[in-house]
């Protein structure tokens, strides 16, 4: 696997005073960071891994570099029912080289000039809170003047399952930078990013197997959206075991062996466990600050404040863990540092969208959601029939379902 490179820091001072310190340069880090230096304060950017995050380097942009190639693959396939010949010829080797280049070959040195010649000063390191206005990066101290923005993510979630800690199992960062494709695969998790990788290695030649402990894939949208995601899954020849839980992983011969409850064993060259993603608080320092290190995430008001002078953005606050949500709620944190005119945020119609053949797309509570609310709901279910252009695609029957409020 690729290693992730990171420019260093060489200024020999020692303590730093600053307006904002933002903790984790992510998408929303760096987003935030550009609003304030553009309002004239200064800022100080601390990020432990790659300026930019997870999105840039292993989840949104590099992804959709794959799912495009798997789904010109599926098309090449069409051709000859709709307009001649063709001979099919998957090449990893082209996918690889293209994930390089949107990436930059997980190197950042460009996003950390970038971000240095707009005039902020950026860290490489772990940082940790001191105090309400304090972090420390190593021997460095940094005191924010007005505050400190929490922006430090999240991480692949590991289950408890027996063996597996003895095995060579893989996360989504692996996926992302696979270089060789494996001859077989079973993948731990059926949601979004579990059924995107899973469909794209497919497509690419490789056995994939999806094991998912609820009863069906998607579990997170409406069922009716997942049957079709499972319709096509099986029709391209993907496996797929829902209401399956994982007793026991093993090494055999080379191999990598999954015990599922009930008996069934299934043997595969490569694991994937994309089973969700994790906040881990307890490193941050936060109880110096008076917040809690042990919380499942940092618990914010509408304005992103987990405390006086402290804001935390992004998945770490735990209200929803998309790209988009960050960056809506990065604009509220600049308008609250700068004592501007903001609306509170709100969270019932966000759009989320997973990009597997076919697509789902959403926006706010499924109807079990709102069920569970209390809210007394109407449903209604329409079919969309293929469009000509939808059948030129090999797209099939597409299906919208509105919920509304009946009150």
């Amino acid at each position: 696997m690729n290693e992730t490179k990171r420019k260093t820091h060489t200024s020999a001072d020692r303590n730093f005073e600053t307006d904002v310190i933002v903790l984790g340069v992510g998408t929303s880090g760096e987003d935030l960071s550009l609003q304030l230096l553009n309002a004239g304060l200064d800022v100080v950017g601390i990020e432990a891994a790659l300026v930019g995050g997870e999105c840039a380097y292993w989840a949104c942009l590099p992804s959709k570099v794959m799912i495009r190639a798997a789904d010109t693959i599926q098309e090449a396939y069409r051709v000859s029912k709709l307009a001649g010949n063709v001979k099919v010829t998957p090449n990893w080797d082209l996918v690889a080289s293209q994930v390089r280049e949107t990436t930059g070959g997980w190197d950042d040195t460009a996003a950390f000039n970038r971000y240095e010649e707009r005039g902020g000063k950026l860290v490489h390191g772990h940082g940790k809170l001191t105090g309400p206005r304090s972090v420390a990066v190593g021997d460095k101290t940094f005191t924010a003047r007005r505050g400190i923005v929490i922006a430090t993510g999240s991480k692949p979630a590991i289950p408890r399952i027996p063996g597996l800690a003895d095995v060579d199992f893989w996360t989504t960062h692996d996926v992302i930078q696979l270089e060789r494709l494996p001859k077989s695969m079973v993948v731990l998790g059926a949601g979004t990013v579990g059924c995107e990788l899973g469909q794209v290695l497919s497509r690419f030649g490789v056995d994939v197997t999806i094991v998912e402990a609820k009863d069906r894939l998607l579990p997170a949208e409406e069922p009716e959206a997942s049957e079709g995601v499972e319709a096509a899954f099986t029709a391209e020849g993907i496996n797929v075991n829902t209401n399956a839980t994982i007793e026991q992983v093993e090494s055999r011969h080379g191999k990598i062996s999954i015990t599922l409850a009930g008996g069934k064993e299934l043997t595969s060259e490569r694991l994937l466990i994309a089973s969700g993603r994790t906040i881990d608080l307890s490193n941050l320092g936060l109880e110096s600050a008076g917040l809690d290190s042990i919380a499942s995430y940092n618990e914010v008001d509408e304005q992103m404040r987990a405390a006086e002078g402290i804001w935390a953005m992004g998945d770490v606050n735990g209200k929803a863990m998309f790209t988009h949500v960050a960056l809506y709620q990065s604009a509220i944190i600049a308008a609250d540092t700068l004592g501007k005119e903001y609306s509170p945020a709100r969270y019932d119609a966000v759009p989320r969208a997973t990009f597997t053949d076919p697509e789902v797309g959403a926006v706010g509570m499924t109807e079990t959601e709102a069920l569970e609310k209390g809210i007394d709901v109407v449903t209604t279910l329409k079919q969309v029939p293929a469009t000509f252009r939808g059948w030129l695609h090999g797209a099939d029957d597409g299906i919208i379902k509105l919920i509304v409020d009946r009150s």
